[in-house]
This record gives C-alpha cells, structure tokens and sequence, in this order.
C-alpha cells in the first residue's frame, strides 16, 4: 500500500508567558487509502495533529517535523499558493463543532454551493445542483428547502451533516474528520460512516477520524493511534484494540459502560509521569 501521507516526529509548540508549552510531541504514523482512527481524551492533541497537517495553526504555534509528505509534496516548505490549491480540493477538514464554522450570514446551500464553484471550477447552476445533491447525498430530508436555510436554523446534528457534505464536494483524496458524528443520533451516524466507507472504498480517498468513541472507532477504522499528552502511545489494528497493551489505553477501554454489565462506579484512569515519555 503506498503512503497517500507521511507523518514524521510532527511537533508543535506554544508560545505562553509561562514559556513553550509542547502541545504534540513527536508524532509519526504513515497513511495509505484507509482509514486511521486518532483517539484519546480532550486535550491530548487529537485535534491540533489534524490541523498542523494543513498547517491551520495560530500565529503562535511554531510547527516543526522531519517530514510531513502529502503524496509527493512537502508540506513543511509548500508555498502558499500550493498550500490553497491542496487545502479542500485535494485535503479537507470537516470540524468538531459546525456553529463556529459555517457562514451565518449565508444560507447553508449557498456555502456548499461555493465550495463546488471554488474548487470544482463549475458554474452557478452545476454549483447549485452539485449542493443538493451531497445534501441529499448525508441523508438529509427535503434538500431544496434545506438548501435554503441558514445555520441557525439548522439542528447541531444537521449541521454537521451539511459541514460533512461541504467538505466532500471536492471529492479530496485526504479526509480528516474532527469528531464527525458526535452531534448524530445512531441510525444517522451510521449512515454517514457508510458515506465515509464508501468513499474510502471505491474511491480511495484515505481518512483521518478523530473521536473519543473507541467503540466506534474499533467497529469502522482500519489502524487506531492512541495519543495521551501530544504523544502516540500506542498504535494498534482497529480490530485488536480490545487486547491493547498500553496501561493508558487499557485504562481507556475499562472506563468505557457496557450494557449488561453492573458497576456500583466506573473505575478512573490513573496516570503515570512515565506515560510522558519514549
């Protein structure tokens, strides 16, 4: 399988008044034309480790790696140019929570719409007619209305099937999907994972999923990274995560409530300094 991305000794640090603070700390993992689950608890890097990889970071962040490939192109010393003509078309993002990302002064149709103009370089009636159809496309009732709502009049789970829908008008060949089905009820949930498989399957598009749901993670990605403190501490075949070694993941999986199963309490994660480093 050749690597659609190579990530090597990724790093990125703060600036604080208090002195740099190392936010993701080393870490390194290959991507084929799969899907790798990133999970861990809030705070461990998950998130930021998505956006150094479109190099989407604050003016205080200062990114470092040995190598950060994106098929063929360094992305390290890209300009800024290739960087915007990689950046949606050819890698996109879809962000944990749509109230902070979509346009609220446009409709939710016109920003797909967009999207299909700005990078699929069509016209206003193809633009329009592509918008409804990947509304139709994340199981969303009655698009042609939809398409003419605005953002708060959307649901926070329809929202973030519309921001889904945006980021796959491009068809990129690079998803990184920021906790993606967090807001959506089961049976939408696994309606827009089928999306997501698909897409991985019979286009090949290669997939980041970033999420706290190991259970779900287990159940729809091939390889899972365990991240904890801006580390990787384990990485593991999504089918073996039940049997992992790592006490932090196994930590994790205990934590997690099973049905049929009775606990007076669920048993907390007891960390080790050692956990922070090689």
């Amino acid at each position: 399988m050749s690597a659609l991305l190579e990530v090597d000794d990724l790093r990125v640090t703060f600036q604080t008044p208090t002195g740099p603070f190392r936010a993701v700390r080393g870490v390194s993992f290959t991507l084929g034309r799969e899907r790798l689950g990133i999970v861990g608890e809030s705070g461990s890097g998950k998130s930021l480790t998505g956006r150094a990889i479109m190099r989407l970071l604050p003016a205080n962040a200062r990114l470092e790696a040995r190598r950060l490939i994106f098929d063929g192109t360094d992305l390290l010393t890209a300009s800024s140019r290739t960087l915007r003509g990689i950046r949606g078309a050819r890698i996109s993002l879809v962000l944990q929570d749509p109230k902070y990302s979509l346009n609220p002064v446009m409709t939710v149709g016109e920003q797909i719409a967009e999207a299909a103009r700005v990078h699929g370089r069509i016209g206003a009636k193809a633009a329009r007619e592509k918008a409804l159809e990947m509304i139709a496309a994340v199981r969303i009732r009655d698009p042609e209305r939809v398409y003419r709502l605005y953002p708060h009049e959307v649901s926070g789970g329809m929202g973030q099937r519309i921001m889904i829908a945006m980021m796959l008008v491009p068809e990129p060949d690079l998803l990184i999907a920021d906790e993606p089905t967090s807001a959506l009820d089961v049976t939408v949930q696994m309606q827009v994972l089928a999306i997501l498989d698909d897409l991985v399957r019979e286009r090949g598009m290669g997939l980041i999923f970033i999420s706290h749901d190991l259970d779900l993670v287990a159940s729809f990605c091939d390889r899972v990274l365990v991240m904890y403190a801006g580390r990787v501490v384990e990485a593991i075949a999504a089918r073996d995560l039940a049997s992992a070694t790592h006490p932090y993941t196994q930590g994790l999986l205990k934590s997690l409530p099973r049905i049929g199963e009775e606990r007076t309490e669920l048993p907390t994660l007891s960390r080790d300094p050692a956990w922070l480093e090689g």
